[in-house]
């Protein structure tokens, strides 16, 4: 069974492709772009078959290049919020996509592929439908467009596509794996090598009617994202656009805290409460910045319905957990 995955030496293609590999599968093509060189690392423990560059992937999959194959998880995206780009984005993101959603569909190939949370926004309301959908910048929107072109080629009747398609809109995803993505890494990420350099985590003080650190988002774990893409994997019956998140908003207080309290449990040291970890200084609270005021999301939240109306039932990691396992990874390979 030959498989694809794009964004292959990303954070989230290389950890399916890991999932892969357990299950035994190994004719898989990687598909990214390597200039960020240090990505590589992300593939070299894994199986695949073969690695193509982005730039000649999409336009060899149009012309029938691999044989037939069986499903393409499309993960390559510029992720970068903060990228203004409007030309490279839409390029990037949207025209790629589209091209392989139709390329796909003509081969009868699987499609399984990763929108994003950022397509809701600034709504207050986290269910797959258009009224919720509100972006903020062209990132989102880049996916928003895409998700609306899939909606016309495959809704109303999911059920009844003939050839599977399935969008995942990914909340706040953390675990082994994003150390290339700098600035867009997450919050568990930054704040191990934050409390490892500094012995302090900070947090935002008081903003949007939440109280310091308590603003709340749907965190996610990788393990947990990865289970749900290969269920659906197993289901090839299952088409849709569907939430991936815990479906469990939790404050940035509780990062912080299981991050302090890994740490301190990898010094054989007890836990502490999160009044004790302030009170000792291990996390402080900042004054919100200017330059994100109207500009931020104090919470997000994960709408399963629809994942769970599908079928799938797999039980979400909370961050206390997730998060202790992760600082476990990192503290067991040092970068």
């Amino acid at each position: 069974m030959r498989i694809i995955v794009t964004g292959a030496a990303g954070f989230i293609g290389s950890n399916i492709i890991q999932a892969l590999n357990a299950r035994g599968f190994t004719d898989i093509i990687a598909v990214d772009n390597l200039t960020k060189g240090e990505k590589f690392k992300n593939l070299s423990s894994l199986k695949i078959s073969d690695y193509l560059d982005k730039q000649v992937f999409y336009q060899r999959f149009s012309e029938k290049g691999f044989g037939q194959v069986e499903a393409v998880f499309h993960e390559g995206a510029c992720s970068d919020t903060m990228e203004h780009n409007g030309h490279y984005m839409m390029q990037n993101n949207y025209q790629t996509s589209r091209d392989l959603l139709l390329a796909s569909q003509s081969q009868g190939t699987r499609l399984l592929y990763a929108s994003s949370a950022a397509t809701y926004g600034g709504s207050n309301a986290f269910a797959e439908t258009p009224e919720n959908e509100r972006p903020l910048n062209v990132y989102g929107y880049s996916k928003l467009l895409f998700d609306q072109v899939v909606r016309s080629h495959c809704s109303p009747q999911w059920d009844q596509q003939s050839v599977q398609v399935a969008g995942f809109r990914y909340f706040n995803v953390y675990g082994p794996h994003e150390q290339h993505k700098a600035r867009m890494a997450s919050v568990a990420y930054h704040q191990h090598f934050q409390f490892k350099e500094s012995g302090v985590v900070k947090l935002f003080g008081p903003y949007g009617g939440y109280e310091s650190g308590e603003q709340r988002r749907d965190f996610i774990w990788i393990k947990d994202l990865v289970a749900v893409k290969m269920w659906f994997f197993d289901h090839p019956e299952k088409s849709g656009i569907f939430n991936l998140g815990s479906g469990r908003a939790q404050p940035f207080n509780d990062v912080a805290l299981s991050v302090v309290n890994a740490h301190l449990r990898h010094q054989s040291q007890p836990p502490l409460t999160l009044k004790g970890a302030v009170d000792q200084g291990l996390i402080e609270y900042i004054e919100f910045p200017s330059s994100l005021v109207g500009k931020y999301q104090c919470f997000t939240q994960a709408d399963l319905h629809l994942l769970r109306q599908s079928g799938c039932e797999h039980h979400f990691t909370n961050v206390q957990d997730g998060v202790s396992q992760y600082v476990d990874h990192l503290m067991a390979n040092p970068q």
